[in-house]
């Protein structure tokens, strides 16, 4: 049996992941530690995700402590680990996923349509304000940053009418009180990767990866395969208006995926399926481009209201 540290950034969801991890790994025979590490996204907290433009803002600490040989593994949500990882690591696992949707919390309404006139509702993602505005252009849609619980006390405080979460992080840390909708993909096209972790080693790495083996899940490997590459054909990271779900039926993967422009003007969506995971998102990835999406992100990209590196 092994000993194995696990790197992890210190916020109260992230810490979670780990800690899970660290039971399951300790469950097989294994002992499990955790070195907490302080990443840049952490540190900026009073600008949106968007206008940071800062290349693996979540992970780049991480990395350089499993590179300096500090930790062996690394615990993240698959959505802040850039769709081409650096040279030298490795994405052992890709343990079984959690629901990669949207949640919809208020204290006071039951849905985005129930809102009024001009409701005030809290957002961190370029990809929900798209979404949010296309569905309802008269919303007051603002900036949120900070953890899962210092967004809903802003909530609780009545800063916002609502404010859009991701449905995994608030299942897994138990704070799905003030859920009232799971918003469907249709409604709300997710980011690639949400509900994912993904558990990084260094490449080559083998003892360690053959400890994690027990926790990869074929499906969740396959589904954010499929949508990591419709990310990658798109040239997007976590915080550009991009959606990507991806599903698996009867042995076939089916892919719905979206780019918009932030104010929610314009929406692609292209719906596909097929038997590669990876070929299905850079088709659809192509496809969204040939339709107008180089034109629109081009013009995120232009405005600096995002950039084209990883996040």
């Amino acid at each position: 049996m092994a000993h194995l540290r696990i790197g992890s950034r210190g916020s109260q969801l992230a810490l979670w992941q780990a800690n899970h991890i660290a039971a399951l790994l300790r469950a097989r025979g294994h002992e499990a530690e955790i070195t907490v590490i302080h990443t840049t996204g952490d540190k900026i907290l009073d600008v949106p995700l968007a206008k940071v433009g800062t290349k693996g803002m979540f992970t780049k600490e991480i990395e350089e402590a499993l590179a300096a040989g500090r930790v062996d593994l690394a615990v993240h949500s698959l959505k802040d680990l850039p769709t081409e990882l650096s040279a030298g690591f490795e994405i052992a696992a890709i343990p079984q996923r959690e629901n990669p949707h949207d949640a919809f919390c208020s204290l006071r309404f039951d849905s985005i349509g129930a809102l009024p006139q001009g409701a005030r509702v809290g957002t961190s993602s370029l990809r929900r304000q798209a979404q949010l505005k296309a569905l309802r252009p008269d919303l007051e849609v603002h900036p949120l940053r900070g953890n899962v619980d210092t967004r809903l006390r802003k909530l609780e405080a009545g800063e916002y009418d609502a404010v859009i979460l991701a449905m995994a992080g608030l299942t897994r840390l138990g704070k799905t009180a003030h859920v009232k909708q799971v918003v469907p993909g249709n409604v709300m096209c997710p980011a690639a990767g949400q509900g994912a972790l993904g558990i990084e080693i260094r490449a080559g790495d083998a003892a360690t990866r053959g400890h994690l083996a027990f926790l990869d899940d074929p499906s969740a490997r396959t589904t954010t395969a499929c949508e990591r590459a419709l990310l990658n054909k798109l040239g997007g990271g976590c915080q550009v208006p991009i959606g990507a779900s991806a599903a698996v039926r009867d042995g076939r993967v089916f892919l719905e995926a979206l780019v918009a422009s932030p104010d929610g003007e314009k929406i692609l969506r292209e719906v596909a399926d097929g038997e590669d995971p990876v070929a299905l998102g850079e088709s659809v990835g192509e496809a969204l481009l040939r339709r107008g999406g180089q034109a629109i992100l081009e013009e995120v990209y232009g405005k600096g209201i995002a950039t084209p590196e990883q996040p």
